[in-house]
């Protein structure tokens, strides 16, 4: 039972503070399974958004039913989605009926400009983070480079993330071949 509390308070936070959608709420996922609970690693926190970001529908879902489903079954997975989606539901019943009836009040319009620069300073803090770790394991010139081949792709080029992953998935797990021996 205890197990389960942690599941919904943990999502349910996730849930009313994730404003601006799932790539936002991604930070406060990382925070409340790998930091908090310790429910996973930082390696299978990037896994698990990596293979989230591969597969249709919101992340914030699936990224709370995984990790609900990893911590205690099919029961924690639907404790963390009623967990993740309910406030947001209500939330946006409530917001909406109010943000329409003052939509042309100079401090709605204030509060809502200024949660866009802190959903912003809240990803960059988890890119440095990713960023950190695979300097640490890549080795630091490494991973700048591949940041940067991999911002010019989905920037420049717009190659869509699922492909970029789905390549790099193929070119770790296929065996190559090497000077004067397989794999």
């Amino acid at each position: 039972m205890k197990t389960n509390a942690d599941i919904f308070a943990a999502f349910f936070r996730v849930g009313i503070l994730g404003f601006g959608g799932g790539p936002s709420s991604i930070p406060l996922f990382h925070r409340e399974a790998v930091k908090k609970y310790k429910w996973m690693t930082d390696d299978e926190f990037g896994d698990t958004l990596a293979l989230g970001n591969t597969m249709p529908g919101p992340i914030a879902t699936k990224m709370a039913g995984y990790i609900g489903y990893r911590v205690n079954g099919i029961t924690g997975c639907l404790v963390a989605l009623l967990a993740s989606v309910v406030p947001t539901v209500l939330l946006m019943i409530l917001l909406l009926g109010v943000l329409q009836q003052f939509k042309n009040l100079e401090w709605v319009n204030n509060m809502s400009a200024a949660v866009v620069p802190v959903v912003g300073v809240m990803l960059a803090v988890m890119t440095w983070d990713f960023l950190k770790k695979s300097g640490e394991s890549l080795g630091w010139k490494r991973a700048v480079v591949l940041t940067i081949v991999f911002a010019v792709l989905l920037e420049v080029l717009h190659i869509h993330p699922a492909v970029l992953i789905v390549g790099i998935l193929l070119i770790v797990l296929l065996p190559f071949k090497k000077r004067g021996g397989t794999m």
